[in-house]
Formats: C-alpha cells, structure tokens, sequence
C-alpha cells in the first residue's frame, strides 16, 4: 500500500522576510523618546547622585555608573544590568521612582524652590483665606502654613501669591512644625526649620518576605507539609 506524500512547496522569499526600521532611523528615534522624556532637575535635586541618594536601597553606591542626569532617564533595565546594578529588583525599584519623579511624585522637599547646599529653610507663616463676598472677618479668616522661603529675607518683602505650602508638613499647636526629615531651629519656639538631603529620605521599605517570597512560597509550603507528614508517622 502506497502512502501519498504531499509535496511541500518553499515561500518565495519576499513573502518571508519582514520590513524593520534601519539602524540609523532606529537610533534617532530612541533618542527623541528619551530626551523627550527626561524632566528637569529640582533645586532640591539638582543631580543623579542626589536622586540616587535620596531614594535609599544603596543605590548611591552606583552614582559613578550614572554619572548624568540624562543617563539617569535614558538607561534601560538591560543597560543597568550591564552597568551592575543588580540585583533586579534594585532596577525595578529605581526605574519606578524615575516614573514618579517624570510625574512631579516627589517624596519630603521635592517641591522645595528655595535650597542652598542641599538645605531649605522653611517657617510658618499666616495667609489670609479665601472667603465669599460679604463675610465679615474673624479668628478663622487667616490660616497658618508652612512655605519654604530664604532664611534672610522677611515675610513681608514676599508677595503672598508667590507662597505656596510645603507638601508633606503641618502646624502642629500654635505655630510648631512638624513632619519627616524636619529640624527646628533653636529660639524660633518650632515655627522655623531645615529641611536637608539626606541619605534614604525617599526610600520605600521592603515588605517583609512570607514563606520565602511569592516565587518560593509554595515549595516552601509543600516541603513544610511533607515535613509535617513524615512527624506525624513517626
């Protein structure tokens, strides 16, 4: 008995080989995209060492591998992993806080203007608040907050519209300061602070691992159920 064969007939090879971009227009584009999405620096991140070092997780310890603000937004995992910067989830960690960074997320002092050798003076100040036509003033027609201004400029030499409230503080009593990262000055009774960069300022900690992390989780278990199975023959 004869068994038929089907003839398999080859492409042409025009119909098998797929258009791609040149190495140069390719290049060029990469380019545009990253610099197009390289946001300015801060006064009070003025460069890639500081952003390394704010974030924490020892990633200021590869400041010499990302020695440019622009390499700090354009590098990719692949070319960090190159540079060493290991283990992976180091670079998850920091391209997640570039994102941020790109949307103005900002940890305790990103939105400070005013910052001298990495510090920032801040102060209460008392701002009127904004009330219907008619309202009669009272106790409450001003509000205390925190702005970030010079510390040898006085209050009444700043037009109110430029004062803006620092994130991240608040008045606690009558006029003390309180938040993360925030030093009172003496004899200012807490209404005056510094702010200063500090290493891990911005760090986020990592949750404590369970049962060896999601990817171990359940040989850790079933080692453990075994292991309780086997006592319980014993």
């Amino acid at each position: 008995m004869k068994v038929g064969t089907t003839r398999l007939r080859s492409l042409p090879i025009s119909l098998l080989s797929i258009p791609s971009k040149s190495p140069d227009v390719t290049h060029k584009l990469q380019r545009h995209i990253s610099t197009s999405q390289i946001p300015p620096p801060t006064p009070f991140v003025p460069d890639s060492k500081t952003f390394l070092s704010l974030i924490g997780r020892n990633l200021s310890q590869h400041a010499a591998k990302v020695p440019t603000w622009e390499s700090l937004f354009s590098l990719t995992s692949v070319q960090l992993r190159k540079l060493g910067v290991e283990p992976a989830r180091t670079r998850r960690y920091l391209l997640w806080w570039r994102e941020r960074f790109r949307k103005g997320l900002y940890g305790i002092g990103g939105d400070l203007k005013d910052v001298k050798d990495s510090v920032a003076h801040v102060r209460v100040v008392e701002m009127p608040r904004q009330q219907s036509s008619g309202a009669s003033a009272g106790p409450d027609a001003v509000r205390k907050v925190i702005v970030n201004v010079p510390p040898d400029v006085p209050i009444s030499e700043l037009r109110q519209q430029e004062l803006k409230p620092v994130s991240g503080l608040q008045v606690l009593g009558a006029r003390t300061i309180a938040g993360p990262f925030v030093e009172l000055m003496k004899g200012t009774s807490g209404s005056v602070a510094t702010i200063r960069v500090q290493e891990g300022m911005w760090e986020q900690r990592r949750g404590q691992k369970v049962d060896g992390g999601e990817r171990r989780k359940v040989q850790v278990r079933r080692k453990r159920k075994l292991e309780e199975i086997r006592k319980g023959r014993a």
